[in-house]
């Protein structure tokens, strides 16, 4: 049952394994879902899904497979009048009707009439909230904008979608792990990015609350407080940023690493340069990319340590040339009289903890035009899509002890 169902949340990537399918078809067996479409998407949801970043495509999936099946606001009032006088005559008996009503939770309209009638005859007032009386809000089984499995709705309007209108709402695609990043998102995960170390200078004016209760301890009780210096990132980071010509279109997103990683102040160093498709004998200081407001390469690796970590943002999408020849460079104001790769590879030799972020979707890395370059590329540099989750792995990646 709902087979189909499970496949089609494969194809939107939400990673369902077979054990969790298997407990879903336990949970619907045991009426979990309550026999309705909404209660089946919650429930589902809630076995099928273990990630919130998930949740987007989880509706998609829901959206596609349940697309035309509704749940209209009549059918209770449909299924309340045929079981009133059911076809073909005699097929229940009063109890059997009435342990039915019971199961579907349909009201008792009768009962429910009179009370509205009682309601009407009693109340002089507006009423909002609570259980009782007609109003907005609350439990009463009559008014609007509240909850009540058997009531009646008096004006106002229904707030009680079906599950697809809410799938179709897309409430969580700013949650998934696969989106293109923005500043805030970056900042967190940037955050990530750290490697702690009391080992600096300064005065010891923050409190080791472990070694505080380990020395009160050995006191015999007494309160002895332990005094240390206080624990900061040792990462030192280069930034690398491809500027210009096909990176136009990812213009916007290069902006926004820009902020954030100037607004993250938590690194011990950091050095931010461009570069156009490769690097050469120039690394640039702004993304104009002018050779006079420029550094030499080779001073750069000189100058920095190798514990420097390295994040290069390109779609290292350009001309095979630019790598492979000498004088490959674009900007014909400026050869090189080596090639590109040879650049690459000795960036890549200089500085180990190296990670390479394309924008481009890796599902079309090996299709879009320049693709043979973004093979090269990915040979020397561990190649990352720049997406949330393309971030957190490039992070991990740069983490790793070697």
């Amino acid at each position: 049952m709902y087979t189909n169902f499970f496949y089609q949340l494969r194809r939107e990537g939400v990673p369902v394994s077979i054990t969790e399918w298997m407990t879903l078809m336990e949970a619907l067996n045991e009426g979990l879902a309550e026999s309705s479409l909404s209660g089946f998407y919650y429930l589902a949801r809630a076995v099928l899904v273990k990630s919130e970043s998930h949740f987007d495509q989880y509706d998609l999936a829901f959206q596609k497979y349940f697309q035309g099946i509704d749940t209209p606001e009549q059918l209770l009032d449909q299924v309340s009048k045929w079981m009133e006088n059911p076809l073909p005559a005699k097929m229940f008996s009063e109890e059997e009707r009435n342990e039915l009503l019971n199961k579907l939770g349909l009201p008792n309209w009768e009962s429910l009439k009179a009370a509205l009638e009682e309601r009407l005859r009693t109340q002089d007032g507006a009423h909002h909230g609570g259980g009782n009386w007609i109003g907005t809000g609350g439990t009463s089984p009559f008014g609007h904008s509240g909850f009540h499995p058997g009531g009646v709705r008096i004006g106002g309007e229904s707030h009680g979608q079906s599950a697809v209108k809410v799938a179709a709402e897309r409430n969580y695609r700013e949650y998934r792990n696969d989106k293109t990043l923005g500043v805030r998102q970056f900042e967190v995960a940037l955050r990530k990015l750290r490697q702690f170390s009391t080992r600096l200078d300064g005065a010891k004016d923050q409190l080791d609350l472990e070694d505080t209760i380990d020395e009160t301890c050995k006191n015999a009780g007494q309160l002895k407080l332990v005094w240390t210096r206080p624990r900061k990132n040792a990462v030192k980071l280069i930034v690398l940023m491809d500027a210009g010509g096909s990176m136009a279109p990812y213009a916007q997103i290069c902006s926004q690493l820009f902020s954030a990683v100037h607004k993250s102040s938590h690194f011990k160093d950091l050095k931010f340069y461009y570069f156009h498709n490769c690097f050469y004998d120039l690394l640039y200081l702004d993304a104009s990319c002018n050779p006079r407001r420029a550094v030499k390469t080779v001073d750069t690796l000189n100058l920095l340590s190798a514990d420097y970590k390295v994040i290069i943002i390109g779609d290292a999408a350009m001309a095979p040339s630019e790598l492979t020849m000498i004088d490959g460079n674009i900007f014909w104001d400026v050869g090189n009289e080596e090639p590109g790769y040879t650049w690459l590879q000795r960036i890549a030799k200089t500085f180990s903890y190296n990670v390479w972020l394309n924008p481009i979707p890796e599902k079309y890395w090996e299709r879009v035009h320049g693709y043979h370059t973004i093979k090269l590329v990915r040979s020397v540099f561990p190649m990352f899509e720049l997406t949330v989750e393309g971030l957190e792995q490039a992070i991990k990646k740069l983490m790793v002890r070697k």
